[in-house]
């Protein structure tokens, strides 16, 4: 899987767990917030086999990028911020932030920077993953998309 889909699956795979509260399935809420899950999903399904014609839920109703990024940031050990940082933000996801696999990330989002200039490449990487998220049916705030 690309690095731009792993981060889409990190985010979207969250809302689709998510309980109507836009809250997440952790590992310590998980008994309390599966059925909840396992509920909308089958309504999902339900009203999917009801209406096979329908568009795909994210296209329905927007996955909230920052309501999402925000509850895994207030989970996290270590302050991360996820809204300036596209380090960060892998972190949070528990990908590999690394050199190497932002510089790959940047040849998928087709970066024509200087590679050597990790700087200016995360700034852009960011900018383009939120911009990617928002044209992915992500709701992504407007200051994180200029």
């Amino acid at each position: 899987m690309s690095i731009f889909g792993s981060i889409m699956s990190g985010i979207f795979g969250h809302a689709a767990s998510a309980s109507p509260d836009t809250g997440t399935k952790t590992p310590e809420a998980a008994p309390a917030t599966a059925p909840t899950a396992r509920y909308a999903v089958a309504s999902t399904q339900a009203a999917s086999s009801a209406a096979p014609q329908s568009t795909p839920s994210a296209a329905k109703s927007p996955v909230d990028v920052a309501a999402i990024m925000d509850k895994l940031a207030s989970q996290a050990k270590e302050k991360l911020e996820w809204r300036k940082s596209i380090v960060d933000l892998m972190k949070l996801l528990n990908l590999d932030s690394s050199i190497a696999a932002r510089k790959q990330l940047a040849q998928e989002l087709h970066y024509s920077g200087n590679m050597h200039d990790s700087a200016s490449m995360n700034i852009w990487l960011h900018k383009q993953v939120m911009l990617k998220l928002a044209e992915h049916g992500g709701k992504v705030p407007d200051e994180l998309r200029h």
